[in-house]
């Protein structure tokens, strides 16, 4: 027995509207989007895309876990994020020497390229968020009330983590206490 709402339409996929309802973008349609934020992001991978990882479409960054992350653009992530070999390797649940010992141009397996993609993605959306690559690199680093006294960077070697980073800068964005 279906319950009925007050003041429900039922929907009917016989009838089709004549015409697509489209709604009017604002004028200034690209600060809407971006919520204020400066436009051009930082890219930390630069051989995989040009724009930053935190603007890439999932079918974008599919794409680049298919190609494979090279060495060049972990170099890359490491000097932008300011993480040595060790606290690298522990972020992305690896080993020291699986990243130092690739050469420039050879590529990581998928699964790794996917996490270091991830990796990206977060420190990606920090520096727009903050709006200062130093200041986020710090803030990785410092007891955060939002995560039970603990520091970002301890959560990033998982997935789960990740997500729970990338919600906190999130929140962060939107001028939720965190």
């Amino acid at each position: 027995m279906a319950i009925k709402r007050k003041n429900s339409k039922k929907y009917n996929s016989d009838v089709m509207p004549e015409k697509p309802v489209s709604e009017p973008f604002p004028e200034n349609y690209a600060a809407y989007v971006t919520r204020g934020h400066k436009q051009n992001g930082v890219a930390i991978l630069t051989a995989v895309t040009k724009k930053p990882e935190n603007r890439m479409t999932s079918f974008e960054k599919m794409n680049a876990v298919r190609l494979g992350i090279s060495k060049k653009d972990l170099e890359n992530l490491k000097a932008k994020t300011r993480l040595d070999y060790d606290k690298l390797a522990s972020a992305l649940s690896v080993t020291r020497a699986t990243l130092i010992n690739k050469k420039k141009q050879e590529k990581f397996n998928a699964a790794l390229s996917e996490r270091i993609i991830s990796l990206a993605d977060i420190y990606s959306y920090g520096y727009e968020v903050f709006e200062d690559e130093d200041r986020f690199n710090k803030w990785m680093f410092r007891p955060n009330q939002a995560l039970g006294g603990k520091l970002p960077y301890e959560f990033i070697n998982n997935q789960f983590g990740r997500e729970e980073i990338k919600n906190l800068i999130g929140r962060i964005d939107y001028g939720v206490y965190s």
